[in-house]
């Protein structure tokens, strides 16, 4: 086998690349800026720092919409330009492994596949992974065997529940719902219930620093900067965390109430196994502080984190591709059908 194994997390808001080789993880912004219709002005970080400061020349997009490819040509561009960059001249021939979300058409699963067998770098091998089963393998969990597990990936556009066993799904739900829809709470909120104009950068940023899923005993403060909406005029104020658990409780709740309707759905047997377990909880929008008490609070599960959720996926493509026992995990649309 190739020593040049790529594993590849196509997320709405960060493309998180595992390197084999290097045993690294390349995780940049999956931001793209376009100039003149169709020319590259900067993609990933740089691109991101131009989100919501751009001038009308610059085109400054994510790719990746709900979790599916919705820019297809500026993805495939992101793609090679980040590769590039981090391991320049060890992409030709290498493997590549992606995880897709479940819930997904053919078409939409295609569009995948095609992003890499399709490209400049002529890979020796792509294959795809559903999402769920490459968190479990980056869990250290023992997806092979006839145990059932909980695992809820909150992402930036979708958070997806499924409870898998024996290397497969056995129920998954994909929810258009993830830590953006909490930001534009947030954004709301602030300008319901305080005439404060905000950003997305800056919502996420309150909810980053002062985001936390159950109300806080000590009371914790940011100051950010909007506009008035009255003055309509740019304005400095102190936002408390009280507020901001006020702003996303109920999008929490809506991702909880999806777990019980879950939980209501599968089998008695997995479900005992699951309570033994728990739920674990993967993806960047479950850093959000003290979220797994609050699904214990309403599932009577406990909930088990882990210290980089976002990356979980990639790392268990990683493995996926490295270990025999659970290489069949993994499959190929290199097919007739396909070509």
């Amino acid at each position: 086998m190739s020593t040049n194994v790529y594993g590849i997390d196509l997320g709405t808001c960060n493309l998180k690349i595992f390197c084999k080789a290097t045993g690294k993880v390349i995780n940049e912004k999956n931001t793209i800026a376009i100039v003149n219709k169709n020319q590259l002005y900067a993609f990933g970080d740089a691109a991101y720092a131009m989100y919501e400061k751009a001038p009308d020349t610059i085109k400054v997009s994510f790719p990746i919409v709900n979790g599916v490819i919705a820019d297809y040509n500026n993805m495939q561009t992101m793609i090679g330009e980040v590769l590039d960059k981090h391991v320049k001249n060890h992409t030709k021939g290498a493997e590549y492994i992606i995880a897709v979300p479940t819930a997904i058409t053919k078409v939409e699963e295609k569009a995948f596949f095609d992003m890499f067998y399709k490209s400049r770098f002529k890979p020796k091998n792509v294959q795809l992974c559903k999402r769920p089963i490459a968190d479990a393998v980056g869990l250290d969990l023992d997806v092979l065997s006839p145990t059932g597990y909980m695992i809820v990936n909150i992402g930036a556009d979708t958070t997806e529940i499924s409870v898998i066993s024996l290397g497969g799904l056995v129920l998954s739900e994909l929810l258009h719902f993830g830590g953006k829809r909490i930001d534009e709470s947030i954004i709301s909120y602030l300008k319901r219930n305080f005439s404060l104009a905000i950003g997305q950068k800056t919502a996420m940023y309150l909810k980053e620093t002062l985001g936390c899923a159950l109300p806080e005993e000590e009371e914790r403060t940011a100051k950010i900067v909007g506009r008035d909406l009255v003055s309509g005029l740019p304005i400095e104020m102190e936002i408390s965390s009280k507020v901001i658990y006020e702003a996303i409780k109920d999008n929490l709740n809506s991702i909880c109430n999806s777990i019980k309707i879950i939980l209501e759905k599968t089998p008695p047997e997995l479900a005992k196994d699951i309570i033994h377990s728990g739920i674990y909880i993967t993806g960047g929008s479950s850093k959000i502080s003290k979220l797994d008490e609050l699904f214990t609070q309403i599932t009577n599960i406990k909930v088990n984190s882990c210290e980089y959720p976002e990356e979980s996926a990639v790392r268990g493509l990683n493995k996926i591709v490295s270990d025999d026992k659970i290489k069949k995990l993994a499959y190929s649309m290199e097919t007739r059908n396909f070509r």
